[in-house]
């Protein structure tokens, strides 16, 4: 089973986003990472899951691996047309 741990800057990202209309759950961040669309390798040791938000937004989440521990440093949502090919 894979473990997840939010760091206290992706903890707070929640209200930010909350505060700017963007409902974001944290079974959703959840689900990205288990089952992402796509996987960004490019910032190694930094992993980008990519995952629907909705029609026009992608949720884009920022971890690294520690162990059998997966760190979510943030999340962010995206535009389909900016992230997606």
């Amino acid at each position: 089973m894979m473990r997840i741990r939010f760091t206290r800057h992706a903890l707070e990202k929640f209200t930010v986003l909350r505060r700017h209309g963007v409902f974001v759950s944290r079974e959703k961040v959840l689900r990205t990472i288990a089952f992402p669309d796509t996987i960004d390798y490019r910032r190694d040791p930094l992993l980008i899951a990519q995952g629907d938000l909705d029609t026009t937004h992608v949720l884009r989440v920022v971890y690294r691996i520690e162990g059998a521990t997966r760190v979510v440093i943030t999340f962010y949502p995206g535009r389909k047309s900016q992230y997606e090919n």
